[in-house]
């Protein structure tokens, strides 16, 4: 479902009939060849892109994958612009993207309780419409093994402040913390993805750091 342009899209364009759209430019700051996908991409490279530079998403979310086939590190991406690799992860293991799909957005409402062992037991957090960016400030200080999303969708972070590897929680059960792709059982903290439907800006705005 990627598509090569010869010129580079116009950042102002207007999504269009699709539910999701997103290019790809194999250099940083929308520049050198593009690839647009409006569906899921298991492998990026038999698509015909050579490197991900940086990233226009006019309409979505998406979910980003290190390896191909959906694996490894995820990264979150909703409507917005992302010029270079450290404007969608902080982790810094790797700058590698070899996959995509979408991410179905299909309620407003948003609830999510976190739980300190596999299987839902020992101590939880439970979330309700609300993005929380530190769980020590909440007075929870345990680990999270395994989660319930009950409505909504919602990406976990590994460090307070949304840093740190991300996990893209979408409604259902995870029993532990390798059926969301964490190799350790830590996130503290936790927001809602939005949706264009009902948040017209539809991006994630982080508080911008002081040069």
């Amino acid at each position: 479902m990627a598509t090569d342009h010869q010129k580079p899209a116009s950042k102002q364009q207007q999504p269009g009939t699709s539910a999701f759209k997103l290019i790809i430019y194999e250099q940083e700051n929308f520049q050198g060849p593009c690839h647009e996908l409006t569906g899921p991409c298991n492998n990026l490279q038999e698509a015909g892109v050579e490197k991900v530079g940086s990233i226009l998403v006019l309409c979505g979310p998406w979910v980003g994958y290190e390896q191909a086939n959906c694996k490894g590190e995820q990264y979150v991406f909703e409507k917005g612009e992302y010029p270079r690799w450290d404007s969608w992860t902080n982790s810094r293991r790797s700058d590698n993207i070899f996959a995509f799909r979408p991410i179905k957005v299909d309620s407003q409402e948003h609830k999510i309780v976190l739980y300190e062992n596999p299987s839902f037991a020992g101590k939880k957090i439970e979330i309700i419409d609300d993005d929380v960016p530190s769980f020590h400030a909440h007075g929870y200080q345990e680990k999270v093994s395994s989660v319930r999303v009950q409505s909504g969708t919602w990406v976990g972070y590994q460090y307070p402040g949304y840093r740190g590897y991300q996990y893209l929680f979408e409604k259902g059960e995870y029993k532990d913390s390798a059926e969301f792709g964490a190799q350790f059982p830590q996130i503290q903290s936790v927001r809602r993805i939005r949706d264009m439907q009902w948040h017209q800006r539809g991006a994630f705005h982080p508080a911008a750091g002081t040069n």
